[in-house]
């Protein structure tokens, strides 16, 4: 089994999470601080407009486009849903009644009308299901679910469904007849994977803190203005950590104390005996510089992705779907016959690809074009060898055989946008215009910017983080450009190389490393 590590970086403006197999970036996810609209929050909302030609509705949920709700989706208990919901806001003083008492409605019909069950201006209860992508509003289900790490609570059900991929009968059996004897009246419940071998009292005290949840998302449901957010998902780093984590785990590194010891507190809840691999990072280089994550970002997320022996991919993302090319390149391997080259390069190029769907998080249609075999066990074993490669994917997918044009489909779900990072950078002289400027004295306009820091903002402590060309060069010789501004401005001042940077800039962080932004402060002043 591999070994699993999670490096944590926070910034002022986003968080950044890079889960690592054998020190191979496998997963990158970046959120902004303070994102709103996560899968799986909960908001109360108000139905916008109707939609009968698509039998679905638009709603109100606070963002600038309104979010969209199939019938589908407004689940077969919606009528018990819907009368709930009018019962705990109809008297906002009164204590809600409890679910497990309340007498559930008929079924919905699954060919209704969307007319039917929604009018202009009705309050909702609703849970985002995909996030705001490109152009579109967050898709919407009715469906409320709270996830736990073993168990799913599902309100206004009575099923127990169970992870398919529990293959042992006796622990399938044992695990429903478990929960069947915790779980309160009117909840359903979905056994994960992790489950598996799991004690009464584990599964039971889990099981207690989601139906507490539940029961504080409905006060707030009655006190709440619409639309309003009733239910927050965790945070996106115990969010990952409570679908990822397992006995593999070595190490998870943050470094923001807050962060860290909301990790520390989800890790000494789950699993007490893993506290000690969580380690809050102090050093001078950036997390992602110091774990050689930065360098595995640039080469991983361009146009053109190389494989081995000269082979190579090309990816295009479309807003219908992302093309995949394969290529084999200036290969210098001596394989003579065309079959063979084809399919040594379509195996490692399978590789790679299924690394990438996972690392961008690419969703929707994928479409491959391997090289041409003409061999049909040759397209076989690479249809399997995909199939095989993508096992471990936890998003849902499906692959399909080669088609007779050599195109394999791949449909991946996505619920968030596709992660897209630039890996090109601007011309340092020109700025990209084609016009070369005063770059020569950017150590000069680097001393105004610290001038600026000692003598307006009167600040004796920084660091200035820099590309590492430029922050060796102001770092070398004895008596170092760096020692030089020391001396004159009586500072302690840390110049740090930073490999996100592109070659001219610079971020500037005080004695706290909270970032300073300059031109905020100029304008300011």
């Amino acid at each position: 089994m591999a070994t699993t590590e999670l490096v944590v970086d926070v910034q002022q403006k986003e968080i950044s999470i890079a889960l690592m197999e054998d020190k191979r970036l496998v997963e990158l996810q970046k959120e902004p601080r303070g994102v709103s609209f996560s899968v799986g929050d909960i908001y109360l909302a108000r139905v916008k407009k109707t939609m009968p030609g698509l039998n679905a509705a638009f709603i109100d949920v606070g963002y600038s486009k309104e979010a969209f709700l199939h019938y589908l989706d407004l689940g077969t208990q919606y009528a018990s849903f819907k009368k709930y919901l009018k019962q705990i806001t109809s008297d906002r003083k009164k204590q809600p009644e409890p679910l497990s008492k309340f007498k559930m409605q008929p079924d919905i019909p699954k060919e209704g009308s969307i007319e039917n069950e929604l009018q202009v201006g009705d309050e909702i209860l609703v849970q985002i299901t995909k996030e705001p992508i490109s152009t579109k509003g967050p898709r919407l289900t009715a469906e409320v679910t709270i996830a736990g790490r073993y168990l799913v609570l599902v309100p206004f059900s009575d099923k127990i469904s169970l992870s398919q991929k529990i293959k042992s009968n006796t622990e399938r059996t044992r695990l429903k007849q478990l929960v069947q004897s915790i779980k309160p009246q009117n909840f359903g419940v979905i056994i994960r994977t992790v489950a598996e071998g799991k004690k009464v009292a584990e599964l039971d005290n889990e099981l207690k803190t989601l139906v507490k949840c539940w029961d504080e998302a409905m006060l707030r449901v009655q006190r709440a203005k619409v639309p309003s957010l009733v239910n927050a998902e965790t945070s996106r780093t115990v969010a990952v950590l409570r679908d990822l984590f397992n006995p593999s785990f070595e190490n998870i590194y943050v470094n923001d104390k807050e962060t860290y010891a909301e990790i520390e507190n989800y890790v000494r809840l789950i699993a007490p005996e893993k506290r000690d691999i969580i380690k809050l990072y102090t050093g001078e280089l950036p997390i992602f510089d110091n774990f050689a994550i930065t360098k595995q970002i640039k080469s991983s997320f361009g146009r053109t992705i190389a494989i081995k022996n000269g082979a190579y991919l090309i990816i295009d993302h479309t807003e219908a779907l992302h093309v995949i090319d394969v290529n084999s390149g200036n290969r210098s391997k001596g394989i003579t016959d065309q079959e063979g080259n084809a399919v040594e390069t379509n195996l490692a190029a399978a590789e790679e690809i299924a690394h990438q769907l996972r690392l961008r998080d690419m969703g929707g249609i994928i479409v491959v074009d391997f090289i041409d075999m003409d061999n049909a066990d040759n397209r076989q074993m690479l249809y399997d060898k995909m199939r095989q490669l993508m096992a471990d994917d936890r998003a849902k997918h499906n692959i399909l055989p080669l088609s007779k044009f050599g195109l394999m489909q791949i449909t991946r779900h996505r619920v968030r946008p596709v992660l897209d990072i630039a890996v090109t950078e601007k011309c340092p002289t020109c700025n990209g215009k084609g016009k070369i400027s005063s770059s020569i004295l950017f150590v000069d306009a680097m001393e105004e910017k610290i001038a600026y820091l000692v003598k307006k903002m009167k600040l004796r402590r920084f660091s200035v983080h820099l590309h590492p060309y430029v922050a060796a060069y102001i770092n070398s010789g004895i008596f170092s450009q760096k020692l030089k501004w020391r001396l004159k401005y009586s500072l302690l001042l840390k110049i740090i190389p930073n490999q996100s940077l592109a070659l001219l800039d610079y971020k500037i962080f005080d004695g706290k490393r909270n970032e300073i932004d300059l031109k905020e402060e100029i304008e300011v002043k």
